[in-house]
């Protein structure tokens, strides 16, 4: 059955997809966007409300011969390269990340993963998009909003500031934090009435398993008008996984990583146009994501990614160790070293 589920509702059938953001302006849709900019939105016939999620946390094999498009090495590199261009000027920040990928056993059905994070490593914008016919089959057990819209607000909650504990917490992840806030308020005014865009909340705490983020709240108010299509142009791909000045850190991540992160930071949700109170919409940044893709030669694979937020006070090893925190849990429940 292909599907896609959100929260405690799932919708079934799929009857159309579509490429084009102006569509997203009819009817409801299950959306991924890849950090490359690709849009694919799929229409579902029927809807579910509660129930259990489709998938078996026992069914889930083991995957394992996982590898690595930046190494160790490598990323300590790209860490050093950021930090002499933050020191000539052309940039700030830059999110820096590496892809991981393992063959898939043919068995393999990535919703009985989804019900082993939803048991291993519950999170708040947690989603399953399994429908292998459009080229989507993924699950995300995203702590982080990109946007949530309710009628004209706007609602974006960054993540930048990870540690083991709140004590472990750095002064550059504060002001990292602030960094990105500061971008997406430039985001959101882009499309936004003049004078409503407001940091809600700045820097505060949030546990997650086995680390803490520091987490704000930018909101802002929709211009009468402006559409997905305008909101999607003016604020993604998100600040928090891109950097800043977004265009040159953007630039930077195209010299420094060598494969696309596909999903794995863009946008996944859902967007209803048709709600009586107004269009809503809920889209995750797309991290802590596994989806599968098969490669050219026939190889199904599972990849993931993950990354930092690279400054010029960061430290190449700690940045590194900090990948490391933030794939242990999940990367333990998709390899079956931690049981759900």
């Amino acid at each position: 059955m292909e599907f896609a589920r959100f929260g405690a509702t799932t919708w079934f059938d799929p009857v159309e997809v579509s490429h084009d953001p102006a569509d997203l302006e009819r009817g409801r849709w299950a959306v991924i966007v890849t950090f490359e900019g690709e849009l694919t939105a799929i229409r579902f016939r029927h809807e579910e409300e509660g129930g259990p999620a489709p998938g078996d946390a026992a069914g889930w094999p083991a995957v394992s011969g996982w590898t690595r498009s930046l190494d160790e090495e490598g990323f300590l590199a790209g860490v050093e390269e950021i930090r002499t261009r933050i020191a000539a000027g052309s940039v700030y920040q830059v999110n820096l990340t590496t892809m991981l990928q393992a063959p898939l056993p043919a068995h393999a059905h990535l919703p009985d993963l989804a019900a082993r994070l939803a048991t291993g490593n519950p999170a708040p914008f947690a989603g399953t998009v399994h429908v292998p016919s459009a080229g989507i089959d993924l699950v995300t057990a995203s702590p982080e909003r990109y946007l949530t819209r309710s009628g004209a607000r706007l609602l974006s909650s960054p993540i930048k500031g990870t540690a083991p504990t709140i004590e472990q917490m750095l002064a550059k992840d504060v002001a990292e934090n602030v960094m990105i806030v500061d971008l997406v308020r430039n985001d959101l005014q882009r499309v936004s009435d003049p004078g409503s865009v407001i940091v809600e909340r700045l820097a505060s705490p949030e546990s997650h398993p086995g680390l803490v983020h520091l987490v704000s709240d930018v909101a802002g108010r929709l211009r009468e008008g402006a559409r997905w299509e305008d909101l999607l142009a003016a604020s993604f791909p998100p600040g928090s996984v891109s950097g800043a000045p977004k265009s040159s850190a953007l630039q930077s991540i195209a010299d420094l990583e060598p494969v696309p992160r596909g999903p794995y930071c863009g946008a996944i949700g859902w967007i209803d146009a048709d709600h009586p109170d107004g269009p809503r919409g809920e889209l995750a940044v797309g991290i802590r994501t596994f989806f599968a893709m098969t490669d050219p030669d026939g190889v199904r694979r599972l990849r993931f990614g993950t990354g930092a937020g690279i400054t010029w006070s960061s430290d190449p090893k700690g940045e590194w160790a900090e990948c490391e925190l933030k794939t242990r849990v999940l990367m333990g429940l998709a390899s079956g070293r931690v049981g759900p």
